[in-house]
């Protein structure tokens, strides 16, 4: 387990920006692909103040092997689901089509 902080808080044994509902996993993917603390804050406003985005992309900083591992674990735990319980194809073409309009917003 990542240690947390005031910005970083683990509950149902997943990671996410405290006192709100977005993953840690959100905020580490769109850093990665190049968003800064500002287009995360207005991508996500529930996350309640630019200080907190902040606070959650110096956690990610800090914990580079940590959140790697856990972003790993994450991963595997999804292909596990999909394995379990296969997506209709109606799930699978609006799955589809929020991908592309990610991939058209952050290209």
């Amino acid at each position: 387990m990542m240690p947390t902080n005031q910005y970083v808080e683990v509950r149902n044994d997943a990671y996410y920006v405290a006192g709100t509902r977005i993953g840690l996993d959100v905020v580490t993917y769109d850093f990665r692909n190049g968003s800064s603390a500002e287009e995360i804050f207005e991508a996500y406003p529930s996350i309640g103040s630019l200080a907190k985005v902040y606070g959650t992309i110096t956690f990610i900083l800090e914990h580079p092997k940590e959140v790697e591992a856990y972003l790993e674990e994450q991963d595997r735990r999804y292909e596990e689901i999909k394995a379990r319980y296969p997506l209709t194809p109606d799930m699978i073409e609006r799955l589809e089509r929020g991908k592309r309009e990610l991939q058209a917003k952050y290209p």
